[in-house]
């Protein structure tokens, strides 16, 4: 009978939950094509170190030791789960037929329970008395996360006191099996029943093997419309996620005839992975831990950016995969609103920090394009750097025929005068160009090439911003339109390898322009630096004793991973010592200027500049380095605006050429 009822229940259990998997799928097909299933070696590396190794999460040492054990307690424990189905069809079977592997298996069954079981106490005390301020979400995520938190505490404690009862039982028959003595938490349960009578231990077995067949299957189908979809999801996400570099885009194909929409208003607009986040976000909230918009008080929460996919999806879905009629609202304007959007950085810190692999700066600069492209809505500070991107060529209102003006008597070589005699291309960028502080970096790094016997060139007039504030910000249509007449012109020029002192330049010539054509090597100034410095090619012998903190850029740092290269460099400085901020490297704080936040006033909350600088000035600094034109500016007027009198902004170049210089560091490459 007991056979029989359990077989209808585990029926009934799993063909509800097949038909709630089915419905969540099913909805994913609003969502657009997208190919994701190439290279499935690297996808199945990135599910063990990621997924299965929970490599993210121990970035965050206690919350991330608790999840490690509560994940791998129910992988492990998903044997006992096993188990216990069985005995469902007679209360002797079970896995020892696994002989000596059995004793090993039951052991860790319950070792592991007790780590679940400590971990989530970790859990409800974080959550309930210690007010983690990342996990404070809304009252219905609350009471979600504390109800499967104590789901997962009753499971772990009935299968405890079911594996009790029954070695009590195998003991009062006579019976002292493996199991029992392995099983060393649930035997030391098993002593507060060993005076029950034997009638009552079969009766009280019963009761939790139920109560634990219950649970479990109770849990299982509560996923689905709970905020722990995740636990079903999050494998999946990690092993679609983008193998792409991370600095890459995707591109909208302005070609196809059928395009009458650029861009996403709502999540049909999304492709099917995008809507895959929305189902495997945990509101764990380790992106607005660490998202620069949101620590200064900026509208911009990634972690509700994914929720409010995910919400929408559940509620536009179900009809539009019927093909019925849709409501009006948007999920731009009626759930995101475009302060949201705008305040967004793309420093990446977020996806950075993601344990489940969300792509959240490519969902917003999804919605950034369907603004500007289909409604012409944008921060009216764009409207002129959209113009000057079109007319000039760079986003200030300079003339391009000025754009190698900088150069003017001085050794800097444009590759049209010298009929492409160079080995390396020098991308200079808007900032080098144009900027009259960054300009010095220029002339810095060229003096630099020229020192160390480079044969190098500059495009002068020819060179056009590459297109990134424009991509960024949403104009994909002119972005692409710089991307493709900048590549004419280095294939005109035969142009094999670049080297560019700006990360935004850096990023989108390696990781873009092969999509449109433009393959080359690409190679940062800090790399650079440090391989001429390596080859002996540059003598770094002036002393000067000075205390420098250092400032990651985002787009050379957690977009293309270079840290070591300016600390290297730094690090060669005789006299010099570099004292880091608290956030360094791939947890480094944002400048503020990233996603053509560097055209955009800020206007809201605290500038992130300031911010940033605060940090910097902690470590009592003469000198902040930097490696990046937007940095450095930001950087600058936030030194300025904290009145730290003696504190310097300089660059990387300009650091190696003082201390090949001494005190006096001179204009680059003078020909005088």
């Amino acid at each position: 009978m007991k056979a029989i009822l359990f077989l209808v229940v585990l029926i009934a259990a799993f063909a509800f939950f097949a038909k709630n998997v089915k419905k969540l799928v099913s909805y994913l097909n609003v969502g657009k094509n997208e190919p994701r299933f190439d290279q499935p070696g690297k996808r199945i590396k990135n599910v063990l170190s990621i997924g299965f190794g929970q490599k993210k999460l121990l970035r965050e040492p206690l919350a991330g030791w608790m999840h490690f054990f509560i994940f791998w307690g129910f992988v492990v424990l998903l044997t006992a789960i096993l188990e216990t189905f069985l005995q469902g069809f007679g209360e002797n079977l079970s896995f020892a037929f696994l002989g000596v592997f059995y004793g090993p298996l039951v052991f860790s069954q319950d070792l592991l329970a007790l780590l679940v079981i400590v971990s989530v106490l970790v859990a409800f005390y974080r959550r309930n008395l210690a007010h983690v301020k990342r996990l404070r979400v809304s009252k219905h995520s609350q009471f979600d996360a504390n109800l499967i938190l104590g789901l997962i505490l009753l499971i772990m404690i009935s299968m405890l006191l079911q594996n009790a009862l029954h070695i009590s039982i195998e003991k009062a028959t006579g019976i002292d099996t493996l199991d029992s003595g392995a099983r060393f938490l649930s035997s030391a349960v098993a002593a507060i029943f060993m005076s029950a009578p034997y009638h009552s231990k079969l009766v009280l077995f019963q009761v939790f093997w139920w109560i634990h067949v219950m649970l479990v299957l109770g849990f299982l189908n509560y996923l689905p419309y709970s905020k722990h979809l995740h636990i079903g999801s999050s494998l999946f996400n990690v092993y679609f996620s983008k193998l792409t570099p991370k600095g890459k885009l995707k591109a909208l194909n302005l070609d196809a005839e059928d395009l009458t929409k650029f861009g996403a208003s709502d999540v049909e607009d999304f492709t099917w992975k995008q809507l895959l986040d929305g189902y495997t976000c945990t509101e764990c909230g380790r992106c607005d831990s660490v998202c620069p918009a949101n620590l200064t008080g900026k509208p911009l929460s990634p972690r509700k950016i994914i929720m409010d996919i995910r919400h929408r999806t559940m509620e536009k879905a179900p009809s539009l995969a019927a093909n019925k009629e849709t409501d009006n609202r948007h999920l731009v304007d009626d759930y995101i609103t475009e302060d949201e959007l705008w305040s967004c950085t793309t420093c990446r810190a977020c996806m950075e920090e993601c344990p489940v692999t969300i792509e959240h700066v490519d969902s917003i600069v999804d919605m950034r394009r369907y603004l500007v492209l289909n409604e012409s809505r944008f921060p009216s500070e764009l409207a002129a750097a959209y113009r000057n991107l079109e007319n000039n060529y760079t986003v200030w209102a300079f003339n391009w025929r000025d754009r190698a003006k900088w150069a003017e008597g001085y050794d800097v070589p444009i590759a049209s005068d010298v009929h492409d005699d160079f080995d390396i291309l020098y991308w200079v960028g808007c900032a080098g160009s144009f900027d009259m502080r960054y300009q010095k970096v220029a002339r810095a790094f060229s003096e630099l090439m020229n020192r160390a016997g480079i044969r190098f060139a500059i495009l002068g007039n020819e060179e056009k911003c590459t297109g990134d504030p424009a991509r960024r910000s949403g104009n994909e249509y002119l972005a692409q339109t710089l991307m493709k007449e900048n590549v004419e012109t280095l294939s005109k020029h035969r142009v094999k390898k670049i080297v560019t002192t700006c990360p935004h330049c850096f990023n989108t010539l390696k990781n873009e322009y092969p999509e449109f054509g433009g393959t080359y090597e690409v190679v940062h100034h800090t790399e650079f630096i440090e391989q001429l410095i390596a080859e002996g090619k540059l003598k770094l012998s002036a002393s000067q004793k000075q205390r420098l903190t250092y400032h990651d850029s985002c787009y050379i740092g957690r977009y293309n991973g270079i840290y070591d290269s300016p600390r290297n460099i730094l690090g060669k400085l005789e006299g010099s010592e570099l004292v880091e901020m608290k956030r360094v490297k791939d947890k480094g704080f944002c400048c503020g200027a990233g996603g053509a936040r560097m055209w955009m006033e800020e206007k809201i909350g605290k500038r992130v500049n300031i911010e940033r600088v605060e940090e910097a000035l902690s470590t009592k600094p003469g000198v902040i380095a930097s490696a990046c034109p937007f940095c450095m500016t930001m950087l600058t007027d936030g030194v300025k605006a904290k009145e730290a009198a003696g504190v310097e902004v300089k660059d990387i170049a300009e650091l190696v050429i003082e201390a090949m210089n001494g005190n006096q560091p001179r204009e680059a490459g003078l020909t005088n």
